[in-house]
């Protein structure tokens, strides 16, 4: 039997059509009951019933989360969709009429989006069990929790065993500077690693009009600020681009006290994989020479994030493939690296697969950014994303066929999908 990549992808475009509103009402009641890493308990249970409403049988994974496997029971390939469905602790400054009723969360990365896109492309890829079934063809879909703690869900996925047998795995992530109807696609790092580092620096306090009777630590903390991220530049190849940026400094309470502790939060992003495993040690001998000059005793917590996501060769051919077929010629665009942190690339280590950049912006309209309060995504997005999750599965079977069949008459290869007999 066989059955060509475009009939498949009519189907699914033909099944997610009918749920476009429906999928626009979910991503509402999600953005407006956001939840924070590790408590994604009432957006994994509206998950989870919605695939049970359809027949399904969903994994409900604690303390949250939501896994779920359609197709073959004994596949020839297994391809992974993931989503990240936690918030941030960030305060909305929209007037949007489904805003967040939490204080001080909201979903300012967009994984409200991802959330319900997956959701409508696992209930089309349901609808199409005896395609999948019929191919040989595994997917299994994941709701990830914590995708903004370090370490974050994917890691702890990971431990549990929860990726075992799947050969790919692919995700998308908004991108509020790309139109709708666009998606980024880049071989290779697409993202950065990303680790958090805390400097403590605890010394005697005193009065401000008897500095030399004390261990200033503020006056060590500016200097720490500021060197840190000077003297990195210098220490580290210059092509790993490692950028570290404070993002909270405190120290003392009043103006004519010395305090005895101080301490900077920041972020370590880089784009080189090596210099990222490698720059623990370093990060402790700078911090305590810093230090060493001012007296006080300096503590460094460093925790290891995540390395750079880096899109395979087949991965970024599928996503191409797949955004082609649902989405169109136009709608495919090269993307750069950037520095931002995603804890998918845990998932990528040792199997095939890729991270997408899907447009959110509404063609002329404002560009907003990530992790602001004031984000706002065009809604078409949603189904742009479920169906490109959802054409993903058959995309890579597609391409895996094209690398193993042999030219076609004229040179070409041929561009279909062999079902499994």
């Amino acid at each position: 039997m066989i059955v060509t990549p475009e009939s498949l992808h009519a189907c699914l475009l033909a099944s997610l059509q009918p749920m476009h509103d429906e999928l626009v009402q979910i991503r509402r009641d999600i953005h407006a009951h956001p939840e924070v890493s590790w408590h994604e308990t009432r957006t994994s249970e509206l998950v989870a019933a919605r695939l049970e409403r359809a027949g399904m049988s969903p994994d409900r994974l604690e303390p949250a989360g939501v896994i779920v496997d359609l197709g073959a029971a004994m596949p020839i390939y297994r391809v992974g969709l993931r989503a990240d469905i936690d918030a941030l602790p960030l305060v909305e400054r929209t007037d949007l009429p489904f805003r967040s009723r939490i204080d001080g969360v909201s979903h300012s990365c967009g994984h409200d989006v991802h959330t319900t896109a997956l959701l409508g492309a696992t209930l089309a890829l349901h609808e199409r069990q005896a395609e999948l079934e019929r191919l040989g063809l595994a997917v299994r879909c994941i709701f990830q929790p914590a995708e903004e703690a370090m370490p974050g869900g994917a890691r702890a996925l990971l431990d549990l065993g929860r990726l075992e047998g799947v050969d790919a795995i692919y995700a998308v992530h908004c991108d509020p500077r790309r139109d709708v109807g666009q998606v980024g696609i880049r071989r290779g790092p697409i993202t950065a690693a990303s680790d958090e580092v805390h400097v403590i620096l605890h010394g005697a306090g005193g009065h401000t009009s008897r500095p030399h009777l004390t261990q200033d630590v503020t006056y060590a903390l500016a200097k720490m600020v500021t060197d840190l991220p000077a003297v990195l530049t210098r220490r580290l190849d210059p092509r790993s681009a490692a950028a570290l940026i404070w993002g909270a400094i405190h120290s003392g309470t009043a103006p004519n006290v010395i305090p005895e502790v101080g301490e900077a939060r920041g972020t370590l992003r880089m784009l080189d994989a090596i210099a990222w495993e490698n720059v623990g040690p370093l990060l402790q001998e700078l911090v305590q020479e810093l230090a060493a000059p001012y007296g006080v005793r300096a503590e460094l917590r460093h925790t290891r994030g995540v390395p750079p996501v880096v899109n395979t060769p087949e991965g970024a051919e599928t996503l191409r493939l797949a955004t082609l077929r649902v989405i169109g010629p136009d709608a495919v665009q090269d993307t750069e690296q950037s520095l931002g942190g995603e804890d998918f690339a845990w998932m990528l280590q040792g199997r095939q697969g890729a991270l997408a950049r899907l447009g959110t912006r509404t063609a002329g309209g404002h560009t907003y950014d990530l992790h602001r309060g004031d984000l706002q995504i065009d809604e078409g997005a949603i189904m742009h994303g479920a169906r490109l999750f959802a054409a993903i599965p058959f995309a890579a079977l597609e391409h895996r066929a094209q690398l193993e069949e042999p030219l076609a008459p004229g040179g070409g290869r041929a561009s279909r999908v062999r079902a499994a007999h």
